[in-house]
């Protein structure tokens, strides 16, 4: 018990931390920084953020169908809401593991294949992620050559594990284990590498990252800020590299920190740089917890206890890939 207690509470109070630290650091200029918002941006980044999700749930959609999984954009969404909502309050990205049991229950779709369509999802947006940091870079001149470097590593990763999944098919093993592992890649490859899957989910991949970048411009546009939108797709980009790695709960601290030191160096007043970051992480989680929500309620009951049920056999060892 102690052991699920502390590996929830300990990264959540760094969260914590980070955010109090940001925001005491500036707290003199922030509510002179508040005076001047223009809450008509607000609207704006809400419904670029609703538009994000939208195609977040058609592309989970479309890579199912991939596998032979006749799963509807809804409940696609759904299990995506509900997820990333886990994600915001257990460290680690243990709330992907609820989506394998919705698919699971809602339309039979097997573990192995729940697991494999996270995995194509999460490379293709850490793929399509570096590569927009990589072409932001060529026209933020004065940034940071750290950030050149952890967009390198990580694009060499993704190509490391594409070349990989390519050769894969011709792996064979009489071990049970082994062979489940196997015919796990077999999905992702299927799924990922065709000509037709690498045009469709590049493409949506790529425009949900723009839109998700382009909440943040709103953002910075109610501040009255003028930050070109490709440093505002550099500090994205940056702030979900870091975010990738599961130090607090759904990001929250080590985005923000990144994403407002950027926009300082980029010459932005710390006060502003610090609530542009903050609002607009704050903005995109509201509405993840708000879809997560309603999702749950859509799903039904049996959700809730699903969760506890998922969580509880990742932190007992696992589970399995059977039906």
């Amino acid at each position: 018990m102690y052991r699920k207690i502390s590996a929830i509470l300990v990264p959540t109070l760094i969260a914590i931390g980070i955010i109090a630290y940001m925001l005491l650091k500036v707290w003199g200029d922030l509510l002179d920084a508040l005076t001047h918002i223009v809450p008509f941006y607000l609207v704006i980044a809400l419904i670029i953020c609703l538009a994000a999700w939208w195609l977040r749930g058609w592309r989970y959609h479309t890579i199912l169908a991939y596998m032979d999984n006749n799963v509807s954009v809804r409940v696609a969404t759904g299990c995506i809401f509900v997820s990333q909502t886990a994600n915001l309050v257990i460290p680690a990205r243990l709330g992907d593991f609820v989506r394998i049991f919705i698919l699971n229950h809602e339309n039979q779709t097997s573990y192995s294949d729940g697991i494999s369509s996270i995995v194509v999802e999460r490379v293709f947006d850490i793929a399509t992620v570096a590569l927009l940091g990589l072409v932001a870079l060529t026209f933020v001149l004065d940034a940071d050559p750290a950030y050149f470097l952890i967009i390198v590593i990580v694009l060499a990763l993704c190509g490391v594990f594409f070349i990989f999944l390519y050769f894969a098919n011709k792996l064979r093993s009489g071990n049970r284990y082994v062979q489940i592992v196997l015919t796990m890649l077999h999905e992702i490859r299927k799924a990922s590498l065709t000509p037709r899957s690498v045009i469709v989910l590049g493409f949506s991949s790529l425009l949900i990252w723009i839109l998700d970048a382009l909440v943040c411009q709103a953002v910075v546009m109610m501040f009255e800020q003028h930050i070109p939108f490709v440093t505002v797709v550099l500090a994205i980009v940056i702030g979900n590299l870091i975010k990738a790695v599961p130090i607090t709960p759904g990001g929250i601290g080590t985005y923000e920190f990144f994403v407002a030191n950027i926009f300082i160096l980029s010459g932005v007043a710390p006060a502003e740089a610090t609530l542009i970051a903050v609002i607009d992480h704050l903005i995109k989680n509201l509405v993840t917890l708000a879809g997560g929500i309603i999702s749950i309620y859509l799903f039904g009951d049996w959700v809730v206890p699903t969760i506890k049920k998922a969580l509880n056999m990742r932190f007992d060892g696992g589970i399995t890939t059977e039906r």
